[in-house]
């Protein structure tokens, strides 16, 4: 069986909408690299794409952070707004029409949207240094 990596949860994107994600895979040369994906939400339905438009290569989402166009219906690339069925992936407007973006495994276990059929590095690659001190948490009683 595939390894499982939880993404999030599956409250944190609502209908219609999508997140991006930057993970590190594991390459074939056994190094890590940095790679962008996305999970959409249509209804209870799940779907992960890699973040990379079919036209250039180039992330969709926009210097905002944004993945939708202004109506919310449709992934758009933020470089040349060509627009992708939130489902399929699919291209349906734009210079990479008749493509689609690259699908990726998504499997919901207990509330998280999970990764499956990659190979992920455990650091997750952003160079952010780790706190000097824990934050101090306080446990109270009612």
């Amino acid at each position: 069986m595939n390894e499982l990596y939880a993404i999030c949860q599956t409250g944190e994107i609502e209908d219609g909408d999508a997140t991006g994600f930057i993970l590190m895979r594991i390459e074939e040369t056994g190094e890590p690299k940095p790679w962008p994906i996305l999970i959409t939400r249509k209804g209870n339905n799940f779907y992960g794409f890699e973040n990379a438009c079919p036209h250039k290569g180039e992330r969709l989402d926009s210097e905002a952070g944004h993945f939708l166009d202004e109506e919310g219906n449709f992934l758009t690339c933020g470089h040349h707004q060509a627009q992708f069925d939130l489902d399929t992936g699919h291209c349906f407007i734009g210079p990479c029409q008749g493509k689609k973006l690259q699908s990726i495994q998504i499997v919901i276990d207990d509330g998280d949207v999970c990764l499956t059929g990659v190979e992920l590095a455990e650091e997750d690659g952003l160079g952010l240094e780790e706190p000097d001190e824990a934050p101090e948490v306080m446990i109270t009683s009612d």
